[in-house]
């Protein structure tokens, strides 16, 4: 018998002991095809889906653009070499060891390599998140891309691109399940954007790094995705890799990584706005940190040059390449790359278009002192303890609170990263029992149908010989 059959017979014994899924409580709704719609299919996306189930909400369908092999990041735009995550942190088990990380792979290579690795590569933890879909069964709908999102009668319509073939599906509840694109996207400057995109690209999208051979390469930015790209453009063969910090030296993590708070984790989102506010801005001014081994991977190579104080002013092509003009001089490249994360305006997002003017952002709801002001956490959207969208103006837009967004743009309210392995284990059940508040209060207001009466039922034949008869029991006493 195969390892992979034991271990895959280990968790379904466990998922058995757990009983079966509770039957779906959500009333059917006339018009309604799915009563939770969840909009990405990578880890937090199949972890959601499992823990509705698990919570009585079956109707739901998880949508995911991409088709199965580049779902998620894991094997497409993820470029560090090992997860920043401790591998003891818990993710989308949810309390369940068996399907967790350590388990499957303690299953598949033994408790001894458990005990050997560091960090856990990140080509492992994307045939995890494989096995884990497989395990709890949650089915993706691939290649389907959300390209419009309608509110309707209360309900909220789904415009799907279905391998280029339009459709339309209403449900009541959406999540945004995206990941580190959250509500927007890749934060380009402007000053790329005169550039031909042959000679350019973002941390975020997919690159060619194998025609990179043998060229030099400019990178803004020195946060982790930026030292990745450095990385990975080296070990593809870059002549020379220069990369460009505005700051005066790398923002390293200390050992043992960056521990979270779990009363923060549970807690931040309570936070006053003023507080909440101070505690994001402290954490943006301080920088991204990366871990040492991010940072030595790419420093191992004689060919990287690093550039402090020197944020760039200006880009042109020139004969094909790209010339930088920086705070520390004029420079030029055959390609370059913006390692400069990302941005979470709704307004930027296709499929949020409709609903971009009544959301309501940070920046409508507190004004920070003037020395804190920011104006990308100002533009972050403003959530419920939900996770769920809130009204701009109030009463205008009641449907948004039917709207969750579980990835990266919920972190200015919830004080970290949404999506992203330790959010798991706090997020998810407080995203499902924010989905079953609602669903429930509105079945409980919604008029039902006259049920037919259902034939009374008689239990007495069960217990009456042991009815007390005082006429019989009093003479059978005296007798």
């Amino acid at each position: 018998m195969s390892k992979h059959h034991d271990v895959d017979r280990a968790a379904q014994e466990s998922l058995r002991l757990l009983g079966a899924d509770p039957g779906n409580w959500v009333a059917p709704v006339p018009g309604v095809d799915h009563d939770v719609a969840i909009i990405g299919g990578g880890q937090s996306g199949v972890t959601i889906a499992y823990a509705l189930r698990r919570a009585g909400i079956s109707r739901v369908t998880v949508i995911e653009a991409a088709d199965q092999a580049k779902t998620g990041v894991w094997r497409t735009r993820a470029r560090m070499n090992t997860l920043r995550t401790p591998k003891t942190r818990s993710g989308p088990e949810l309390g369940n060891p068996a399907i967790g990380f350590q388990a499957w792979y303690e299953g598949l290579h033994g408790e001894e390599a458990f005990r050997a690795i560091g960090r856990i590569a990140r080509t492992d933890w994307a045939d995890y998140i494989e096995w884990f879909q497989r395990q709890v069964g949650v089915e993706v709908r691939y290649r389907t891309r959300v390209a419009d999102i309608e509110p309707v009668d209360g309900l909220l319509r789904l415009h799907l691109d279905v391998d280029g073939q339009r459709q339309t599906e209403v449900v009541r509840k959406i999540v945004l399940a995206t990941g580190v694109e959250g509500t927007g996207g890749p934060y380009i400057p402007a000053i790329f954007e005169g550039l031909p995109e042959h000679l350019r690209a973002h941390t975020g999208h997919e690159i060619d790094f194998a025609g990179l051979d043998g060229k030099d390469v400019g990178i803004l930015g020195a946060a982790t995705s930026a030292l990745d790209a450095a990385a990975v453009a080296l070990e593809s063969g870059a002549r020379e890799v220069h990369v460009f910090s505005y700051r005066a030296e790398l923002v390293i993590q200390p050992t043992g990584g960056n521990v979270p708070n779990p009363g923060a984790q549970e807690n931040f989102h309570r936070l006053p706005d003023a507080a909440r506010w101070q505690n994001r801005w402290n954490q943006a001014n301080k920088g991204s940190t990366s871990p040492l081994d991010t940072v030595l991977r790419a420093v191992a190579f004689p060919n990287l040059r690093l550039h402090f104080n020197a944020p760039w002013t200006a880009l042109r092509e020139e004969d094909g390449r790209v010339v930088v003009e920086a705070a520390d001089g004029t420079h030029a490249y055959d390609f370059v790359i913006a390692g400069t994360g990302y941005q979470y305006d709704p307004r930027t997002r296709p499929e949020l278009r409709r609903l971009a003017e009544d959301i309501a952002l940070w920046r409508d709801v507190y004004e920070p002192p003037a020395a804190l002001r920011s104006e990308s956490l100002g533009a972050y959207p403003y959530l419920g303890d939900g996770y769920e969208l809130t009204e701009r103006v109030p009463g205008s837009a009641p449907w948004l609170r039917d709207v969750h967004v579980f990835n990266v743009a919920a972190a200015q309210s919830f004080g970290r990263p949404v999506g992203d392995i330790p959010s798991l284990r706090t997020g998810v059940p407080r995203l499902v029992e924010a989905i079953s508040r609602d669903l429930f209060l509105a079945d409980w207001q919604r008029p039902k149908p006259p049920a037919a009466a259902a034939p009374e039922e008689s239990f007495t034949a069960h217990y009456a010989h042991a009815v007390w008869r005082p006429d019989v029991d009093a003479k059978a006493a005296i007798g």
